[in-house]
């Protein structure tokens, strides 16, 4: 029989044990490993059996055990201890709290998913994991943050695989009540909602689920509720389900939604409403409309409401790939703004900042990049090589500019630590170092020895393998109800062979299948007599993605022949509890996706900071942190050869790597039995990456270059009834209406030999017709650097030019009212040896514009 609904009994705790409630209620409980200890002695095999969850194993113990705990004093006070550590915790000044100077009060933090812990299942892959590390970061180092998503009832998927190898899914459902979470209430106890107008004189409405992420509270907005019809209860169904519309939807809830959750929120708290909103990818970018709405209703235009949203949005680009942006049709869009949803905007105004209205876009589209990058005035690629793509791919909406000053900066990601460290790593630190913070422990003293080090790894490694095992059988028995589990399982992965790791989600780029390119060439690498390896794969596949699927099949079928299949294995349902596992126990992370179409890919940090090497494409954040012995970059070849081609000869670098320089010296042993040469990399990756790859910097990076100004911009245009709004949004338009008559009429130049040399002072004197504009309202710059072939200018510098008071007789102002071009005049020394060449060019000058290149406005010399 099924049940038609489902629902968690908690136990009643006796009152000595009241602080479990406590302990489990937050979830700093998934990355402490103090608290977690406490909850795995209630019943450690139940603990393990339900995938580490304190509100599940509170659930489903024995509540004699609970009697029988609550009278053994050691415990008992053990539970205290570590609730006055999290209560601690929650209060004591961080490193947030003893930064000097201006900072935010409150920074909203906005992503369709949130990977914190396999318990409450709301993400997909990587940008929700990477959303869970930035919350758990900013509550260790006290960043105000609020983070805001939704709560999808299905989650993501559960994966299983058929006996042919296809991809399977389904949807169980979640019961919030079983979750470590809670109804947000006002004062008198009734459910904050929050309501959106439909077309046909519909109203969406959701309620808002609380989850306590360490210091950090995320909000998570729910439809399915009696308020709405059974089609909108839908709408937070499943994450990344449905087709346009329903996504729609659902970034329409998100970021409307969200933001007018998180103001509820701060009233209910008496919290201070944020000043910084951070979207993380473009999916909730239509918080920026529901903001320019409010400020409407406090009696802003439009333009003077967009400056100051621009003005305090962070927006970070994921994707490398259009093809990742999540586009409309704009009719569509149309539709849904022509209702009550946004009082006070006009849809033309709406649909402006989402249009493809450069060379190459779509007329019929709305765009939620462009939009996210239209509204924010700081915005960042996820890592240095990523910002560089992010600058040529969006570099359409800044005509005139190189893509180089395309206003996108980076900040590469990292990993929370102590999420993805290895309990017996942070032990080895502990014990030998004195500290259980990997990321900061001195792995280069000789406190820890090789034998240390290469003896904690066998640990994770065994730990890994007896898991995979257990995983496998399990994934037998869905195929085979009621059948044995065969004896060869026991026999998968040899917890003494070199380990190699892939896991990740399956879009075709990041070439699952690329390891099969010679399968008896992977065959041999397999079945080395003195060097063997082993490989652990695993990773989901979009539901619609069938091309992703046909991937996930020809590595089971591959791993299916029974001289291989304890050699190489597909993992399914991958998820936190399964890596939390796989990182540590492999000693090489794989990642082989076509350059450059991984934004950063953090799986490989998740390893290094087990001890990990990884063995690369210089992708990501590989190119910044690879120093040619922390592990190895796999060749790329030319993205312009033929893709099969290109694929051969990446495939037979890998399998070179692998056979000469991987495997030899993880087998190269001494007296004792360690490889003192792989210990050494370790060593190496282990000091030198892990401070680097800890999402703490990553965090620290956006407060100071991101959030700090981000908050300073926002302040100096909403103070003093918003007038620096006001005149900011004026003198936009004035500019703009300027602009078209903005020209450089004429450059005259001297002070050089007739044979330059370097020293020489190279003079320059520019007519610039400024179309009634003043000189201080324009920057002119000579543009300069080495020329070769064509004309295009490599390794650019500029330096501004100053205007000159008196043009033919008559200040610069005059001048420029009456139509005579105005001067401007500067020196520029030679100082390198080389082509050289130069250009003249306005741009628009204001001390509220994050950079020249803002508005898109350039004039240069013909």
């Amino acid at each position: 029989m099924k049940a038609i609904r489902k629902f968690t009994v908690r136990a009643v705790l006796p009152e000595s044990l009241a602080a479990l409630d406590e302990l489990a209620g937050n979830l700093r409980w998934s990355w402490h490993e103090p608290t977690r200890q406490l909850f795995e002695h209630i019943a450690p095999e139940l603990w393990r059996r339900i995938g580490t969850d304190p509100v599940a194993l509170l659930g489903a113990v024995d509540p004699a055990r609970l009697v029988e705990l609550a009278d053994d004093r050691d415990y008992v006070a053990g539970v205290n201890r570590v609730r006055d550590d999290l209560r601690a915790y929650l209060t004591e000044p961080r490193w947030y709290q003893d930064l000097a100077g201006a900072k935010p009060e409150s920074i909203a933090y906005f992503s369709p998913e949130f990977g914190i812990a396999a318990a409450l299942p709301q993400y997909s892959g990587g940008l929700g994991i990477l959303a869970g590390d930035h919350l758990k970061s900013a509550s260790d180092l006290g960043v105000p943050l609020v983070g805001v998503g939704l709560f999808y009832k299905a989650g993501y998927f559960s994966q299983a695989i058929s006996t042919d190898g296809w991809q399977l899914e389904s949807y169980p459902l979640l019961d919030p009540d079983g979750l470590p979470l809670s109804v947000l209430r006002r004062a008198d106890g009734s459910p904050v909602q929050v309501s959106l107008a439909m077309p046909e004189d519909r109203t969406l409405h959701a309620r808002v689920w609380e989850a306590r992420v360490g210091r950090i509270r995320l909000l998570l907005l729910d439809t399915d509720i009696p308020e709405n019809t059974d089609e909108l209860r839908l709408v937070t169904d499943r994450l990344y389900g449905g087709g346009g519309e329903h996504r729609l939807l659902q970034e329409l809830l998100l970021g409307i939604g969200g933001a007018r959750a998180v103001r509820l929120w701060s009233n209910l708290n008496g919290r201070a409403e944020p000043e910084v909103f951070h979207t993380n990818e473009g999916h909730a970018g239509f918080l920026g409309l529901e903001r320019i709405s409010s400020l409407i209703g406090e009696g802003l235009s439009f333009a003077e409401a967009l400056q100051v949203v621009r003005a305090g949005t962070v927006f970070t680009t994921h994707t490398p790939v259009a093809a990742g942006i999540d586009r409309f049709e704009s009719s569509l869009v149309r539709r849904y703004f022509e209702t009550d949803l946004l009082p006070g905007v006009a849809v033309n105004d709406l649909l402006g900042l989402g249009a493809e209205n450069y060379p190459g876009g779509s007329p019929d589209v709305f765009n939620m990049a462009v939009m996210g990058l239209r509204l924010g005035q700081h915005a960042n690629g996820v890592s240095k090589l990523h910002g560089e793509v992010s600058r040529q791919m969006f570099s359409g909406l800044w005509p005139g500019f190189d893509a180089s000053e395309v206003p996108i900066t980076s900040i590469t990601n990292g990993v929370h630590a102590p999420t993805w460290t290895d309990p017996a790593l942070k032990a080895l630190a502990q014990n030998r170092l004195g500290t259980s913070d990997t990321s900061t422990a001195d792995w280069t003293s000789p406190a820890v020895s090789d034998e240390d080090l290469w003896d904690v790894r066998g640990d994770m490694r065994r730990q890994f393998v007896e898991d995979a095992r257990r995983r496998i059988a399990a994934a037998w028995l869905v195929q085979n109800p009621g059948g044995l589990v065969p004896a060869w399982i026991n026999q998968v992965f040899d917890p003494n062979v070199l380990t190699i790791g892939f896991a990740r989600r399956v879009p075709t780029y990041k070439r699952l299948t690329l390891m099969l390119h010679d399968p008896e060439r992977l065959r041999a690498l397999l079945l080395h007599p003195d060097h063997p390896v082993q490989i652990v794969i695993a990773g989901k596949s979009h539901p619609a993605d069938d091309e992703g699927k046909r991937l996930i099949q020809k590595i089971v079928q591959f791993a299916a022949d029974p001289e291989l299949r304890t050699k190489i294995a597909f993992l399914p349902d991958y998820n936190i509890g399964m890596a939390q596992l796989m990182y540590p126990g492999t000693d090489v992370w794989l990642n082989n996706p076509l350059r450059p179409l991984e934004a950063c890919g953090t799986s490989g940090m998740k390893a290094a900071l087990n001890g990990a090497l990884n063995l690369s494409i210089l992708d990501g954040w590989w190119p910044e942190y690879f120093d040619g012995q922390n592990g190895w970059a796999i060749p790329s070849a030319d993205a312009s050869i033929n893709p099969a081609e290109r694929d051969r000869l990446e495939a037979d670098a890998l399998y070179e790597l692998i056979e000469h320089q991987v495997a030899p010296p993880f087998y190269d042993r001494d007296g004792d039995g360690v490889p003192v040469r792989w210990v050494a990399n370790i060593r190496k990756t282990l000091a030198g990456l892990s401070p680097e790859l800890n999402a703490g910097r990553m965090v620290r990076e956006y407060v100071e270059k991101l959030y700090r100004p981000a908050g300073a911009s926002e302040a100096r245009l909403s103070g003093n009834n918003y007038r620096g709004a006001r005149e900011l949004a004026a003198w936009k338009q004035r500019i703009g209406a300027a602009w078209p008559g903005v020209a450089v009429e004429h450059v005259e130049s001297g002070g050089v030999a007739p044979v330059p040399q370097v020293g020489d002072a190279l003079r320059l004197r520019a007519h610039v017709q400024l179309n009634g504009l003043d000189p201080e309202d324009v920057t002119v710059q000579v543009v300069y650097g080495k020329s070769s072939g064509g004309d295009d200018l490599t390794d650019v510098s500029t330096q501004s030019l100053a205007a000159i008071d008196d043009t033919l007789g008559q200040d610069a102002t005059t001048t420029a009212v009456y139509g005579a071009p105005t001067l401007f005049t500067g020196t520029v020394e030679l100082d390198r040896a080389g082509g050289f060449g130069y250009t003249v060019r306005v741009v628009p000058r204001n001390d509220l514009l994050a950079s020249a290149a803002e508005m898109g406005l350039v004039a240069v010399a013909n």
